[in-house]
């Protein structure tokens, strides 16, 4: 092999790398919603995406039944983290999401700490630490963000959740 065609390898492999590297962070902190905003009668029906973009069609993983008291959650949302105690993005995210809280009236922030629950990271199918889980009222994961969440995403995805309690829609 020439000098040349050493160099030429080196930077393909390094513009590949490159490009992957900006692709995965392109997505970090995206939103994927898991259901569409509650109609009118409060019922939830799947968006394109339907339920799969948490991990499975398992009904279980649709909901945050189990995941903690009920007294835990927000009577109108719920910001879950999942995070490890290794994880260097969880504490921006955590400080995030509280102040995210504190805003809204009935909003709760709970962290799930996935190295003393496994079966939950595997049920929620938690790849990555930050993960965050909007869950709606009713106990619906609505959206869900791998990475720290981007604010106007997340702001976005809270106000979908909101919008139905704030404009008298029963609950």
């Amino acid at each position: 092999m020439t000098v040349f065609s050493a160099v030429a390898v080196l930077v393909g492999v390094l513009a590949l790398a490159t490009v992957l590297g900006l692709v995965l962070r392109s997505r970090t902190g995206r939103a994927q919603y898991t259901t569409a905003p509650a109609a009118p009668n409060g019922s939830h029906t799947p968006d394109d995406a339907g339920s799969t973009s948490v991990g499975t069609t398992d009904r279980s993983s649709t909901t945050a039944h189990g995941l903690a008291p009920e007294e835990a959650f927000g009577h109108r949302a719920t910001l879950v983290q999942f995070s490890t105690p290794t994880c260097a993005r969880c504490p921006g995210t955590r400080r995030q999401l509280d102040a995210v809280a504190a805003e809204h009236e009935g909003v709760a922030r709970l962290e799930i700490d996935v190295a003393d629950r496994p079966e939950v990271a595997a049920r929620y199918n938690v790849l990555q630490t930050p993960t965050v889980l909007l869950v709606d009222g009713d106990g619906t994961v609505r959206t869900r963000f791998g990475g720290p969440p981007r604010r106007d995403e997340l702001d976005r995805a809270l106000d979908a959740v909101l919008a139905p309690a704030s404009s008298g829609a029963a609950r």
